[in-house]
């Protein structure tokens, strides 16, 4: 009998350990009553989506695509150390240990360097440096390969997380004039929008368009761009009112509007405008689509959107 009860105490040990255990699942994975677990503090919203639509999207949300999270930059210095990349890449304003340029795997200098590539670019360019190999001296070896070392058995994802968001914090500096003179890019989502911005500047590529002059093709005028698409879809979405506000210095706020054009970079709103050297920051604002809006879209799209790009910092 006593031999009977440490069995029963022992099984029941078991069952009341397997069943904190599964409280425990539950509560970490949603299981029916549970609560949901809360999303780290900052981090991005989600699509929601059930399981029959999923799969009748081929097992992907309607114009999914990979959307790199939100990193602590101040720990990504910290890695950017520990991995010793000041040996190969220069950061104007930072405090990193004093290196003999080595021509042979010297890369680009990081300052501004924030503003140029999405996140999911500079994530690729460290879990894969071959995965787009740039030409030319700094970013290519006598192989042909990249010069970037292989950093994926020597970062953790969170380091890696943190990596990106300290280089995707580099803006402005050394590559500031690039605002003006060659092309940049932002993009961000407002409301149901997800609305990108590119510059092309003077005589700089990316518009699509060349301006005729007595039959001949003279270099492009600047350009701005502002790219519209559906935040679900991800496609793009026409008939819409378009401006843009240009900041600059104490002048006053220049207000452009956009038309519908398709050039190089497809369909997108833009305008011949030359941004001031001193531009802060460029407002978008989105009006009402002036087109029929079915009852699928009409509460998403009923209403306009503005969005604010940070400039020349």
């Amino acid at each position: 009998m006593r031999k009977l009860l440490l069995h029963v105490s022992a099984l029941g040990i078991v069952v009341l350990a397997g069943a904190t255990a599964f409280a425990q699942h539950s509560r970490d994975h949603g299981a029916p009553g549970a609560t949901p677990a809360k999303p780290a503090a900052g981090a991005k919203g989600g699509v929601r989506i059930g399981m029959e639509e999923l799969h009748r999207g081929g097992g992907v949300p309607p114009g999914w695509r990979f959307s790199w999270p939100d990193g602590d930059a101040r720990k990504g210095r910290e890695a950017f150390a520990k991995l010793e990349c000041y040996q190969c890449h220069e950061v104007k304003g930072e405090s990193f240990p004093a290196v003999t340029p080595d021509p042979t795997r010297r890369g680009p200098a990081l300052a501004g360097m924030g503003d140029h590539h999405p996140a999911e670019y500079f994530a690729e360019s460290i879990i894969n440096p071959n995965a787009v190999i740039v030409t030319g001296p700094g970013h290519t070896g006598a192989d042909g390969l990249s010069i970037m070392p292989d950093f994926r058995d020597s970062l953790t994802l969170a380091e890696t997380i943190d990596l990106v968001a300290y280089i995707r914090g580099l803006t402005g500096g050394d590559h500031a004039h690039d605002h003006a003179e060659g092309a940049a890019e932002r993009e961000r989502v407002a409301g149901d929008y997800r609305v990108r911005l590119a510059y092309a500047g003077p005589g700089g590529g990316g518009q699509g368009h060349d301006h005729q002059h007595g039959g001949g093709a003279s270099k492009p005028a600047a350009h701005l761009m502002v790219f519209v698409s559906d935040a679900t879809l991800g496609e793009p979405v026409p008939y819409l009112p378009v401006t843009a506000t240009i900041h600059a210095g104490g002048a006053a706020p220049r207000v452009v509007r956009l038309s519908p054009m398709l050039g190089g970079k497809g369909f997108h709103y833009g305008a011949d405008v030359t941004l001031p050297a001193a531009t802060t920051k460029i407002t978008v604002a989105i009006g009402k689509p002036a087109l029929r809006l079915m009852p699928a879209a009409a509460a998403r799209f009923a209403r306009g959107a503005e969005v604010s790009f940070e400039w020349g910092k």
